[in-house]
């Protein structure tokens, strides 16, 4: 009766130990929203396999061969299966230690006034090792490997979602500027058309001078562009490359930029639980929380003593020949309490409650980043999408603009001023829409990553 009592004791000790390790570290205070941009949707557009949302077959081809061979990637992998090997070692420490050794010594000692004494030994010994987990330190420990682990596996998921946006998003802007391009092109081919009849008109004493000054200038000024656009086109070509892996100067295949494609203005944004969810940076801030968490009870448990056992057994003999006949066992158990240190045990468990401060405040500031940014993309998308639907109609309106003005010269009721005019108006609406779909692209983008799309494998 007396051991059971003892042994209710020291089961109640362990217990309280554990608990005071933690109760001076405060949980996180989110106070989350009730809802996300003033919206509650049952569901989030998140969801959505990015290979399933990037409906551009070309676009999926370029993201799959960012996700193999993108260096970053890989390194975050490589990084995923360091932290999983230092895991394994973790748990393993929770369980016997188990060595062999083989020794073989021959030792002389030849004292002064005394015969030459001759010593051999030969040993074939395994030792078994425990220590015995009493105030929960490797338990701690093993929480601490797992929450790292988990820390590097979501870093490797924000890094994937990440490098998908990053790469649709510099594919947009290349078929953008590829669509620019074009434009320009075909402005400046009007344009020339245009310096030719009205050459041709001062020639024949129709206009004046000034008229085919103005045609030249135009011209000059649209064949001006060209080279600017041609240099941001490499320029990202080069940037997808590397996000592929690969070296400069190697072309990028694309498709063709669709301005007349409609979006859907209302898209399930979910709700801030399932946010939380999705977000793998989130979780990844979480999971180094716990970490910290479980940093401050491995230092408060590194203040109590450790019991250790230890059992050797084998073969112990002064020669080889006896040796298979010459047994040997040694049991020890070792009880190493710290008596004074100076304050240091004391000093590192402090330390590490100010560590898991430091994460605890970080991941609340995470989560209010998150719940900006992903505010920020719905705002950022209903604007680009409405102003693709104004840019549209500009651009409708500035064609029949120039149609007219060019049958109206053609009566003489206006000027070629009057001409050139309706042109630059067209041709700014043009690259004004081709710029307001391509924000509207990057926008859906930011929308889709800010709610933790694009991580599935």
């Amino acid at each position: 009766m007396k051991y059971i009592n003892t042994v209710l004791i020291c089961l109640a000790a362990v217990g309280s130990v554990a608990c005071s390790a933690v109760k001076q570290c405060q949980a996180p205070q989110l106070n989350l929203p009730d809802n996300i941009a003033g919206r509650v949707d049952s569901l989030t557009v998140a969801d959505v396999a990015w290979w399933e949302f990037y409906g551009d077959t070309i676009l999926c081809r370029i993201i799959e061969r960012t996700l193999s061979d993108n260096k970053n990637i890989r390194s975050a992998a490589a990084r995923v299966e360091q932290m999983q090997q230092m895991y394994r070692i973790s748990k393993a420490n929770r369980l016997p230690n188990v060595s062999i050794g083989v020794l073989g010594d021959y030792e002389t000692n030849d004292y002064y006034g005394e015969a030459p004494l001759r010593d051999p030994q030969f040993d074939l010994k395994a030792t078994v090792r425990w220590e015995a987990d009493l105030w929960g330190n490797l338990r701690w420990a093993k929480r601490k490997g797992e929450s790292e682990y988990m820390a590097t596996v979501e870093d490797e998921r924000a890094m994937r979602m990440m490098l998908v946006a990053e790469t649709a998003s510099a594919y947009f802007r290349l078929v953008a500027l590829d669509n620019e391009l074009s434009i320009v092109r075909q402005t400046l081919d009007t344009r020339r058309e245009g310096v030719a009849q009205a050459k041709l008109r001062f020639e024949g004493g129709l206009t004046s001078e000034t008229v085919y000054q103005q045609a030249q200038v135009e011209y000059a000024a649209t064949a001006a562009l060209i080279p600017d656009l041609e240099r941001q086109i490499e320029i990202t070509e080069n940037a997808i490359s590397l996000l592929m892996g690969g070296y400069p100067d190697w072309e990028v295949v694309r498709g063709k930029m669709n301005v007349s494609e409609i979006r859907s203005e209302d898209l399930p944004v979910g709700i801030p639980s399932v946010l939380l969810q999705r977000r793998p940076d989130l979780r990844a801030s979480e999971a180094r929380l716990r970490a910290a968490l479980a940093g401050v009870g491995i230092a408060y448990a590194d203040r109590f003593p450790r019991l250790v056992f230890s059992l050797t057994g084998g073969l112990e003999n002064d020669d080889i020949k006896g040796l298979l006949r010459s047994p040997f066992s040694y049991v020890a158990g070792t009880l190493a309490a710290p008596v004074f240190g100076f304050g240091r045990k004391k000093a590192a468990y402090k330390a590490q409650l100010a560590a898991y401060e430091q994460a605890r405040l970080a991941y609340e500031q995470k989560v209010l980043e998150v719940f900006k940014e992903t505010d920020d993309a719905i705002v950022s998308y209903r604007s680009a999408r409405e102003a693709a639907q104004l840019k549209s109609d500009l651009c409708d309106a500035a064609r029949k603009y120039v149609d007219l003005a060019n049958l109206q010269y053609r009566a003489g009721s206006i000027n070629y001023i009057d001409v050139l005019d309706a042109q630059r108006r067209y041709f700014n609406a043009q690259t004004g829409l081709s710029n307001a779909v391509r924000d509207e692209h990057l926008a859906l983008v930011q929308l889709y990553k800010a709610l933790g799309g694009g991580w599935q494998n």
